[in-house]
Protein backbone atom coordinates (compact mmCIF):
# COMPACT_ATOMS: atom_id res chain seq x y z
CA UNK A 1 0.00 0.00 0.00
CA UNK A 2 2.89 2.48 0.80
CA UNK A 3 5.01 1.34 -2.58
CA UNK A 4 1.56 2.32 -4.10
CA UNK A 5 0.56 5.15 -2.22
CA UNK A 6 4.52 6.55 -3.32
CA UNK A 7 4.01 5.42 -6.91
CA UNK A 8 0.54 7.92 -6.71
CA UNK A 9 3.02 10.39 -5.46
CA UNK A 10 5.42 9.82 -7.75
CA UNK A 11 2.71 10.05 -10.57
CA UNK A 12 1.31 13.21 -8.84
CA UNK A 13 4.06 14.62 -8.52
CA UNK A 14 5.56 13.99 -12.18
CA UNK A 15 2.35 15.17 -13.63
CA UNK A 16 2.72 18.34 -11.52
CA UNK A 17 6.25 18.85 -12.60
CA UNK A 18 5.35 18.52 -16.10
CA UNK A 19 2.69 21.30 -15.76
CA UNK A 20 5.10 23.26 -14.13
CA UNK A 21 6.97 23.05 -17.31
CA UNK A 22 4.47 23.75 -19.12
CA UNK A 23 3.61 26.57 -16.95
CA UNK A 24 6.60 27.56 -17.20
CA UNK A 25 7.18 27.64 -20.75
CA UNK A 26 3.92 29.54 -20.95
CA UNK A 27 5.22 32.27 -19.18
CA UNK A 28 8.36 32.31 -20.95
CA UNK A 29 6.55 32.60 -24.19
CA UNK A 30 4.36 35.47 -22.65
CA UNK A 31 7.64 36.94 -20.91
CA UNK A 32 9.45 36.76 -24.87
CA UNK A 33 5.50 38.59 -26.03
CA UNK A 34 5.44 41.29 -23.29
CA UNK A 35 8.82 42.04 -23.84
CA UNK A 36 8.25 42.55 -27.79
CA UNK A 37 5.24 44.60 -26.86
CA UNK A 38 7.46 46.91 -24.38
CA UNK A 39 10.19 47.07 -27.53
CA UNK A 40 6.43 48.03 -29.82
CA UNK A 41 5.24 50.53 -26.83
CA UNK A 42 9.13 51.84 -26.74
CA UNK A 43 9.21 52.22 -30.61
CA UNK A 44 5.71 53.85 -30.43
CA UNK A 45 6.38 56.34 -27.57
CA UNK A 46 9.32 57.15 -29.84
CA UNK A 47 7.26 57.94 -32.87
CA UNK A 48 5.01 59.68 -30.62
CA UNK A 49 7.61 61.82 -29.32
CA UNK A 50 8.96 62.86 -33.29
CA UNK A 51 5.30 63.72 -33.86
CA UNK A 52 5.09 65.95 -30.62
CA UNK A 53 8.88 67.72 -31.57
CA UNK A 54 6.65 67.77 -35.33
CA UNK A 55 3.67 69.27 -34.15
CA UNK A 56 5.50 71.90 -31.99
CA UNK A 57 7.19 72.88 -34.77
CA UNK A 58 4.12 73.40 -37.21
CA UNK A 59 3.21 74.84 -34.06
CA UNK A 60 5.68 77.29 -33.98
CA UNK A 61 4.96 77.75 -37.55
CA UNK A 62 1.31 77.99 -37.39
CA UNK A 63 2.00 81.00 -34.57
CA UNK A 64 4.36 82.74 -36.83
CA UNK A 65 1.70 82.51 -39.86
CA UNK A 66 -0.89 83.33 -37.53
CA UNK A 67 1.23 87.08 -37.05
CA UNK A 68 1.94 87.49 -39.65
CA UNK A 69 -2.03 87.27 -40.78
CA UNK A 70 -2.78 89.34 -38.19
CA UNK A 71 -0.18 92.09 -38.72
CA UNK A 72 -1.78 92.05 -42.51
CA UNK A 73 -5.19 91.85 -41.38
CA UNK A 74 -4.20 95.16 -39.02
CA UNK A 75 -2.75 96.53 -42.27
CA UNK A 76 -5.59 96.16 -44.78
CA UNK A 77 -8.14 97.37 -41.64
CA UNK A 78 -6.20 100.26 -41.34
CA UNK A 79 -5.53 100.77 -45.20
CA UNK A 80 -9.36 99.91 -45.70
CA UNK A 81 -9.79 102.79 -43.17
CA UNK A 82 -7.84 105.13 -44.95
CA UNK A 83 -9.78 104.68 -48.35
CA UNK A 84 -13.22 105.02 -46.71
CA UNK A 85 -12.12 108.34 -44.79
CA UNK A 86 -10.05 109.29 -48.34
CA UNK A 87 -13.55 108.51 -50.13
CA UNK A 88 -15.30 110.60 -47.49
CA UNK A 89 -12.99 113.75 -47.75
CA UNK A 90 -13.32 113.98 -51.41
CA UNK A 91 -17.03 114.95 -50.97
CA UNK A 92 -17.14 112.54 -54.23
CA UNK A 93 -20.30 110.55 -54.45
CA UNK A 94 -18.31 106.73 -55.37
CA UNK A 95 -21.26 103.59 -55.66
CA UNK A 96 -19.67 100.12 -56.21
CA UNK A 97 -21.53 97.70 -58.54
CA UNK A 98 -20.93 93.85 -58.46
CA UNK A 99 -21.75 92.11 -61.78
CA UNK A 100 -24.96 91.75 -61.67
CA UNK A 101 -25.10 95.59 -60.97
CA UNK A 102 -26.16 95.06 -57.25
CA UNK A 103 -24.73 97.72 -54.52
CA UNK A 104 -21.86 96.54 -52.46
CA UNK A 105 -20.70 99.72 -51.30
CA UNK A 106 -21.32 103.58 -51.37
CA UNK A 107 -19.89 106.17 -49.98
CA UNK A 108 -22.22 108.71 -47.59
CA UNK A 109 -22.74 111.89 -50.57
CA UNK A 110 -23.83 109.28 -52.68
CA UNK A 111 -27.35 109.71 -50.77
CA UNK A 112 -27.32 113.05 -52.69
CA UNK A 113 -27.62 111.78 -56.02
CA UNK A 114 -29.39 108.62 -54.91
CA UNK A 115 -31.82 107.53 -52.35
CA UNK A 116 -29.43 104.73 -50.80
CA UNK A 117 -29.10 103.62 -47.21
CA UNK A 118 -27.27 100.47 -45.58
CA UNK A 119 -29.89 98.31 -45.68
CA UNK A 120 -29.89 99.08 -50.06
CA UNK A 121 -26.50 97.42 -49.87
CA UNK A 122 -27.00 93.74 -51.79
CA UNK A 123 -30.81 95.24 -54.16
CA UNK A 124 -30.49 96.06 -58.07
CA UNK A 125 -29.04 99.57 -58.61
CA UNK A 126 -32.34 99.90 -60.55
CA UNK A 127 -34.58 99.34 -57.69
CA UNK A 128 -33.47 102.97 -56.52
CA UNK A 129 -34.66 106.11 -57.67
CA UNK A 130 -32.11 109.03 -58.79
CA UNK A 131 -31.97 112.49 -57.62
CA UNK A 132 -31.48 113.63 -61.37
CA UNK A 133 -33.39 115.60 -63.61
CA UNK A 134 -34.02 115.41 -67.58
CA UNK A 135 -31.39 111.64 -67.08
CA UNK A 136 -33.86 108.12 -67.61
CA UNK A 137 -30.41 106.32 -68.99
CA UNK A 138 -28.82 105.65 -65.96
CA UNK A 139 -29.33 101.80 -66.25
CA UNK A 140 -28.76 101.60 -69.92
CA UNK A 141 -25.12 103.02 -69.61
CA UNK A 142 -24.11 100.85 -66.86
CA UNK A 143 -25.28 98.07 -69.22
CA UNK A 144 -23.50 99.73 -72.00
CA UNK A 145 -20.22 99.93 -70.06
CA UNK A 146 -20.66 96.53 -68.60
CA UNK A 147 -20.80 94.92 -72.08
CA UNK A 148 -18.09 96.50 -73.52
CA UNK A 149 -16.25 97.64 -70.90
CA UNK A 150 -15.88 101.56 -72.21
CA UNK A 151 -16.13 104.21 -69.59
CA UNK A 152 -18.89 106.83 -69.93
CA UNK A 153 -18.81 110.36 -68.85
CA UNK A 154 -21.71 112.78 -68.81
CA UNK A 155 -22.82 115.98 -67.09
CA UNK A 156 -25.46 115.63 -65.09
CA UNK A 157 -28.34 118.04 -63.16
CA UNK A 158 -29.77 116.90 -59.50
CA UNK A 159 -32.88 118.07 -58.35
CA UNK A 160 -31.42 120.48 -55.94
CA UNK A 161 -30.07 122.41 -59.03
CA UNK A 162 -26.13 121.21 -58.27
CA UNK A 163 -24.42 120.41 -61.65
CA UNK A 164 -22.21 116.90 -61.78
CA UNK A 165 -19.75 114.74 -64.13
CA UNK A 166 -20.97 111.37 -63.62
CA UNK A 167 -18.37 108.71 -64.59
CA UNK A 168 -19.35 105.19 -64.55
CA UNK A 169 -16.38 102.82 -65.66
CA UNK A 170 -15.53 99.10 -65.03
CA UNK A 171 -13.80 98.04 -61.53
CA UNK A 172 -11.11 96.03 -62.19
CA UNK A 173 -8.43 94.52 -59.73
CA UNK A 174 -5.06 94.28 -59.50
CA UNK A 175 -5.56 91.21 -61.82
CA UNK A 176 -7.23 93.27 -64.73
CA UNK A 177 -10.63 90.94 -63.80
CA UNK A 178 -13.71 92.62 -64.23
CA UNK A 179 -15.73 92.59 -60.58
CA UNK A 180 -18.65 95.47 -61.30
CA UNK A 181 -19.20 99.13 -62.36
CA UNK A 182 -17.86 101.98 -60.06
CA UNK A 183 -19.91 105.04 -60.64
CA UNK A 184 -18.49 108.54 -59.45
CA UNK A 185 -20.33 112.27 -59.33
CA UNK A 186 -17.90 115.09 -58.64
CA UNK A 187 -19.77 118.30 -58.13
CA UNK A 188 -18.54 121.16 -60.84
CA UNK A 189 -21.91 123.23 -59.95
CA UNK A 190 -19.02 126.28 -59.43
CA UNK A 191 -17.06 125.01 -62.71
CA UNK A 192 -20.22 125.25 -64.52
CA UNK A 193 -21.47 128.38 -63.35
CA UNK A 194 -17.95 129.63 -64.20
CA UNK A 195 -17.79 128.21 -67.82
CA UNK A 196 -21.54 129.49 -68.12
CA UNK A 197 -20.00 133.12 -66.96
CA UNK A 198 -16.98 132.50 -69.38
CA UNK A 199 -19.22 131.78 -72.09
CA UNK A 200 -20.83 134.80 -72.22
CA UNK A 201 -17.53 136.87 -71.35
CA UNK A 202 -16.86 135.08 -74.92
CA UNK A 203 -20.01 136.12 -76.82
CA UNK A 204 -19.76 140.08 -75.27
CA UNK A 205 -15.81 139.66 -76.75
CA UNK A 206 -16.47 137.90 -79.46
CA UNK A 207 -19.43 141.11 -80.47
CA UNK A 208 -18.18 143.97 -79.14
CA UNK A 209 -16.94 146.77 -81.43
CA UNK A 210 -13.78 147.52 -79.40
CA UNK A 211 -10.37 145.34 -79.76
CA UNK A 212 -9.83 143.14 -77.08
CA UNK A 213 -6.44 141.59 -76.67
CA UNK A 214 -3.73 140.04 -74.34
CA UNK A 215 -0.54 139.35 -73.89
CA UNK A 216 1.61 137.75 -71.14
CA UNK A 217 4.40 139.28 -69.48
CA UNK A 218 6.70 138.40 -72.36
CA UNK A 219 4.94 140.22 -75.04
CA UNK A 220 3.23 137.19 -76.80
CA UNK A 221 -0.21 138.09 -77.68
CA UNK A 222 -2.35 135.44 -76.38
CA UNK A 223 -5.98 136.74 -77.42
CA UNK A 224 -7.14 138.22 -80.31
CA UNK A 225 -11.12 139.25 -80.76
CA UNK A 226 -12.63 140.00 -84.51
CA UNK A 227 -12.74 143.75 -83.18
CA UNK A 228 -8.92 143.21 -83.53
CA UNK A 229 -8.46 141.54 -86.86
CA UNK A 230 -10.64 144.66 -88.22
CA UNK A 231 -9.36 147.40 -86.79
CA UNK A 232 -5.59 146.23 -87.32
CA UNK A 233 -5.74 143.94 -90.23
CA UNK A 234 -4.04 140.82 -88.94
CA UNK A 235 -6.06 137.36 -88.69
CA UNK A 236 -6.53 135.79 -85.30
CA UNK A 237 -4.54 132.85 -86.62
CA UNK A 238 -1.53 135.33 -87.36
CA UNK A 239 -1.79 137.60 -84.05
CA UNK A 240 -1.09 134.95 -82.00
CA UNK A 241 2.28 134.01 -83.46
CA UNK A 242 3.07 137.66 -83.31
CA UNK A 243 3.93 140.00 -80.11
CA UNK A 244 2.70 142.91 -78.79
CA UNK A 245 5.72 145.15 -80.06
CA UNK A 246 4.71 144.05 -83.69
CA UNK A 247 1.91 146.86 -83.52
CA UNK A 248 3.13 149.78 -81.69
CA UNK A 249 5.38 152.32 -83.79
CA UNK A 250 8.97 152.24 -82.46
CA UNK A 251 8.74 155.44 -80.85
CA UNK A 252 5.83 154.38 -77.99
CA UNK A 253 7.55 151.04 -77.27
CA UNK A 254 9.14 152.63 -74.32
CA UNK A 255 6.10 154.45 -73.02
CA UNK A 256 4.07 150.78 -73.39
CA UNK A 257 6.74 149.48 -71.30
CA UNK A 258 6.71 152.27 -68.58
CA UNK A 259 2.53 151.58 -68.62
CA UNK A 260 3.39 147.10 -68.38
CA UNK A 261 5.57 148.23 -65.36
CA UNK A 262 2.68 150.27 -63.77
CA UNK A 263 0.14 147.61 -63.85
CA UNK A 264 2.45 144.86 -61.72
CA UNK A 265 0.92 147.40 -58.75
CA UNK A 266 -1.85 148.57 -60.11
CA UNK A 267 -4.93 146.20 -61.66
CA UNK A 268 -6.37 148.89 -63.33
CA UNK A 269 -5.36 151.99 -65.51
CA UNK A 270 -7.02 154.76 -66.67
CA UNK A 271 -7.66 154.97 -70.50
CA UNK A 272 -5.12 156.78 -72.17
CA UNK A 273 -3.94 157.32 -75.93
CA UNK A 274 -1.28 156.05 -77.79
CA UNK A 275 -0.57 154.83 -81.35
CA UNK A 276 -0.24 151.71 -82.89
CA UNK A 277 0.61 150.37 -86.38
CA UNK A 278 -1.78 148.43 -88.44
CA UNK A 279 -0.99 145.66 -91.42
CA UNK A 280 -1.04 147.94 -93.88
CA UNK A 281 1.51 150.01 -92.49
CA UNK A 282 -1.06 152.85 -91.18
CA UNK A 283 -0.36 154.85 -88.08
CA UNK A 284 -3.57 154.47 -85.99
CA UNK A 285 -4.41 156.56 -82.94
CA UNK A 286 -6.46 154.70 -80.30
CA UNK A 287 -7.54 154.80 -76.72
CA UNK A 288 -6.24 151.85 -74.58
CA UNK A 289 -7.40 150.57 -71.25
CA UNK A 290 -5.09 148.13 -69.91
CA UNK A 291 -5.62 145.80 -66.70
CA UNK A 292 -3.52 143.30 -64.72
CA UNK A 293 -4.76 139.65 -65.18
CA UNK A 294 -3.39 137.96 -61.57
CA UNK A 295 -3.69 134.51 -60.02
CA UNK A 296 -5.08 133.45 -56.82
CA UNK A 297 -1.90 134.69 -55.42
CA UNK A 298 -2.17 138.25 -57.01
CA UNK A 299 1.09 137.54 -58.96
CA UNK A 300 0.20 139.54 -62.29
CA UNK A 301 0.61 136.56 -65.09
CA UNK A 302 -1.19 138.82 -68.56
CA UNK A 303 -2.53 142.55 -69.56
CA UNK A 304 -5.77 142.12 -71.39
CA UNK A 305 -6.08 145.81 -73.04
CA UNK A 306 -9.40 147.43 -74.62
CA UNK A 307 -8.53 149.82 -77.63
CA UNK A 308 -11.14 151.99 -80.07
CA UNK A 309 -9.30 153.99 -82.67
CA UNK A 310 -9.92 157.58 -82.94
CA UNK A 311 -8.06 158.57 -85.82
CA UNK A 312 -6.20 157.48 -88.91
CA UNK A 313 -3.03 159.08 -89.88
CA UNK A 314 -0.80 157.72 -92.81
CA UNK A 315 3.32 157.30 -92.68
Amino acid sequence: ELKKELALKEEFIQNFYEEMESANEKLKSSNEEMQSVNEELQSTNEELETSKEELQSVNEELGTVNSELQAKLTELSGSNNDMNNLLAGTGIATIFLDLQLRILRFTSASSKIMNIIASDIGRPVNHLALNLIDYDNFLEDTQIVMSTLTPIVRDVIAIDKKCYTMRIQPYRTIDNIIEGLVITFVDITDFAKSREELRRLAVIIRDTSDAVISQDLLGNILSWNPAAVKLYGWSEKEALRMKISNIIPDNYREKELSITQRLSVAEVLTPYQTERLRQDGTIITVTKTPTALVNEKGVMYAISSIERALSNTNT
